[in-house]
């Protein structure tokens, strides 16, 4: 590598966050800016290390450390080539990615490990900045015809390197804009929309064309697509909520969390919400019920909808400050984290059963009576006697995961055979029904954007060898084959 001993010369350094008070206040992003400087010292910590396992770490297989060495060396171009071999959409990942190749980073055996998603996002936008992202659009076409079924992550994946090797592709989208997950359920001050648009205008200016507001199923049937399109890849995410079973689940102010970041996500595009279905948390009681990431983004929406308070609670006991012995290195650390919307205002419980939700007269949720758990094991629990609680709520947003596809409105004619969670089952991507693809949350179940990217890509290959009987889409493999890592 280009630093030998930058891992030992330089700490961790991220770039500073805006102060909590002000950036509650807006939906804009986080982070100010970072000089190169820090960000090339924050490369030159990547070590030379014998087996690199960021790259097993990494859904998509990014070559990270020859992306490093090349922006320690200041050389941006080779930077973007390297990443973008793997990746197609960086500047998402950059921003929004848990990076699970941090914690498989060797350095992170006994240091904090280096900075690689905000070196990735740092390549993706001096990418734009140099121009190096151009509309490339294929110079032949093959005739063939694509449809993609949801716009998230996954479909444009898929989309993009279809798109590439000349097959026509449309993309059709239930919602009135692009982006499915990315725009409508991850927040602005995660992820910006102009982020989303300026990549669009690059995909339509390649020749993937999207069809917005046609929802498969209600505005044309499966059936017509798979008729009309040599190959149709089901994209569509995981997207039925997990309920929470529980007395009075059905009062007015208890809502799903991916229903409410929608909403707001509306609003701050701009878009007119009805007072009759407005869920704002102004000056409300908040409880999230749920302590992902989604459940996370609940906790920042609400402090944006300056709420009275706001109370995060989880059922399993708080995580361990540090690694416990059964969770080693190269494992993802399941230790306490703090999001950037738990430092803006939150109190977070842990070891708590909820038991019913409490109503007025009105049939609006007051109130939730919840019961303190003890923990056997990490499968075994009993109610702690006499430790019930009615925690005040107005507002209850659950976010407890999602159980399968919404594939209601084709699976009866098609009869797609299901796994043992009820995603799609799959043979190299295909369902039971020939010519039907289908890629992420939707086969995966609910799962990370990186994974999305990922599924989409290798879908793409699969579709490719169905349409031509070969296909020159590179795998992780031949990737790391063609850069001469392995």
């Amino acid at each position: 590598m280009g630093k030998a001993d930058g891992f030992l010369k330089y700490g961790r350094e991220l770039p500073p966050q805006r102060d909590p008070k002000e950036r509650v206040q807006d939906s804009k992003e986080l982070y100010l800016e970072f000089p190169e400087e820090k960000t090339r010292q924050q490369a030159s910590r990547c070590m030379d290390c014998g087996v690199p396992f960021c790259h097993n770490g990494c859904p998509l297989g990014n070559l990270i450390p020859e992306f490093n060495d090349a922006v320690y060396e200041g050389e941006w171009e080779r930077a973007a080539q390297i990443l973008y071999s793997t990746n197609n959409f960086p500047e998402f990942t950059g921003r929004i990615c848990p990076a699970p190749c941090e914690s498989s980073c060797v350095l992170a055996i006994n240091k904090p490990a280096v900075a690689i998603e905000h070196i990735e996002k740092a390549i993706a936008e001096k990418s734009f900045e140099l121009g190096l992202v151009q509309p490339n659009p294929p110079q032949t076409r093959t005739g063939k015809r694509v449809a993609i079924v949801g716009s998230g992550p996954a479909g444009l994946a898929a989309a993009a390197q279809l798109n590439q090797v000349g097959h026509l592709v449309d993309v059709y989208e239930k919602d009135d804009k692009a982006g499915g997950l990315l725009r409508y359920g991850i927040p602005d001050f995660k992820l910006e929309k102009w982020v989303i648009d300026r990549r669009l205008a690059i995909l339509e200016q390649e020749g993937i064309r999207f069809r917005l507001g046609v929802e498969i199923g209600k505005d044309i049937t499966l059936k017509k697509l798979h008729r009309k399109y040599d190959a149709v890849l089901l994209s569509i995410g995981a997207t039925v909520p997990r309920p929470l079973a529980i007395p009075g689940n059905h009062l007015k102010g208890i809502h799903f969390a991916m229903d409410y970041l929608t909403q707001h996500n509306r609003k701050v595009a701009g878009q007119a919400i009805p007072a009759t279905t407005d869920t704002d948390a102004r000056d409300k009681h908040v409880l999230v019920i749920g302590g992902g990431d989604t459940g996370s983004d609940c906790v920042g929406t609400a402090n944006r909808q300056f709420a009275r308070s706001i109370s995060q609670l989880q059922y399993r006991l708080m995580p361990s400050l540090t690694r416990e012995p059964q969770n080693p290195w190269p494992e993802t650390p399941m230790t306490y984290t703090t999001s950037s919307s738990h430092e803006e205002g939150c109190e977070r419980s842990w070891g708590w059963l909820t038991k019913e939700f409490v109503g007025d007269e009105n049939g609006f949720v007051k109130g939730l009576k919840v019961v303190e758990l003890e923990w056997k094991n990490s499968m075994e629990y009993t109610e702690k006697p006499e430790s019930e609680r009615l925690l005040p709520c107005d507002l209850a947003l659950i976010a407890i995961g999602y159980t399968r596809p919404a594939y209601d409105a084709f699976q009866a004619n098609f009869d797609f055979e299901l796994d043992q969670y009820g995603n799609f089952k799959l043979r190299d991507w295909q369902t039971n029904v020939a010519g039907i693809f289908a890629a992420g949350d939707a086969c995966r179940g609910q799962s990370l954007v990186v994974w999305a990217i990922s599924d989409g890509r290798e879908a793409a290959r699969a579709i490719d060898v169905y349409l031509s009987g070969r296909t020159v889409l590179p795998s992780k493999e031949v990737s790391k084959l063609m850069l001469g890592t392995e």
